[in-house]
C-alpha cells in the first residue's frame, strides 16, 4: 500500500524558475498521471522578483484534473543568522513559502558552502557553526510562520557535516519550533533529507510532514524512491 505522504508532491518547479524545464501545465499532467492527490507548484524567488502575479494568474488558468488539488508556493533562501529571507512582497494567493538552506546563514549575510568549509578549517568550531545554522532555521520559522522547510539540512554535506552531527538537543529544538509555527517539513527526494532520526523528532513534536520530489522536470513529479525508502525504514522501526 502506498504511504499516505507519497500521494502528494509539495515541491515542484516550472519554467518560472530559471533552472527548470517543464511548464506548469506539464507538471499538472504529470501529477495526474502519477496518481497524486496534491501538487504544490513552487518556483524560486529573490527580493527583486516581479513575476509572482503572473505566476498566480497562470496557475489560476490551469485545467486541473478531477481528484487533484493544486497548491502554490515560492522558494526563498535564508539570508542570515536572523532568519531573514530573500523574498519580495508577496501578493495574496501564495499558499506557502518554502524556506530553503541554499547557503549558510552568516551573521552578515549568506555564505557559500566553500566559505564555511574554509572557516571551519581555519578554526571555526563545528558546534558553533551548527548552533548558528539551527538558530537561523528556527528564527526563519518564527519570522515566517505557517510555511514549509525545503530540503532542510541539505546544506550539511556541502559544508562537510552530517545530520548525525546535529545532536539531540538541536534536533529537538528545531522540531519543536516547526510544530509551534505550523511549519510543514518536507521529506525531499532529491537530497534524501531529513533522515529517520529527524523525522522521528518531528513526529514526537507533532510537526507536519509532507513529501516532495523537488522536481525540475515533469517526468520526476510524484516519482519517489529515496523518500519511499526512508518512510518504509521508519515504519519498519516503529
Amino acid at each position: 500500500m502506498t504511504h499516505a505522504l507519497l500521494r502528494g508532491d509539495h515541491h515542484v518547479h516550472s519554467t518560472f524558475s530559471d533552472d527548470a524545464v517543464s511548464t506548469l501545465a506539464e507538471n499538472v499532467t504529470a501529477a495526474s498521471v502519477a496518481g497524486l492527490e496534491t501538487l504544490r507548484l513552487v518556483d524560486h524567488v529573490r527580493s527583486t522578483t516581479t513575476w509572482v502575479p503572473e505566476y498566480l494568474s497562470a496557475v489560476r488558468a490551469l485545467r486541473v484534473p478531477e481528484g487533484l488539488t493544486v497548491l502554490t508556493g515560492v522558494e526563498a533562501k535564508i539570508l542570515d543568522a536572523s532568519g531573514a529571507l530573500d523574498i519580495p512582497v508577496l501578493p495574496a494567493g501564495i499558499d506557502r513559502i518554502l524556506i530553503a538552506d541554499h547557503q549558510f546563514p552568516g551573521v552578515e549575510g549568506p555564505l557559500s558552502p566553500s566559505a564555511v568549509r574554509e572557516r571551519i578549517a581555519a578554526g571555526w568550531g563545528t558546534e558553533d557553526a551548527l548552533d548558528q545554522l539551527v538558530s537561523a532555521l528556527i528564527a526563519a520559522m518564527r519570522r515566517h510562520p505557517g510555511n514549509q522547510l525545503a530540503h532542510c539540512f541539505s546544506l550539511l554535506p556541502k559544508i562537510g557535516l552530517a545530520e548525525g552531527d546535529l545532536g539531540a538537543e538541536r534536533v529537538a529544538a528545531w522540531a519543536k519550533a516547526a510544530a509551534e509555527t505550523d511549519t510543514m517539513v518536507e521529506v525531499n527526494e532529491k537530497w534524501g533529507c531529513p533522515g529517520i532520526p529527524l523525522l522521528d523528532a518531528l513526529r514526537d513534536a507533532g510537526a507536519e510532514l509532507v513529501a516532495s520530489t523537488d522536481s525540475h522536470v515533469a517526468s520526476e513529479v510524484g516519482r519517489y524512491s529515496r523518500v519511499a525508502e526512508l518512510l518504509g525504514e521508519r515504519e519498519a522501526q516503529r
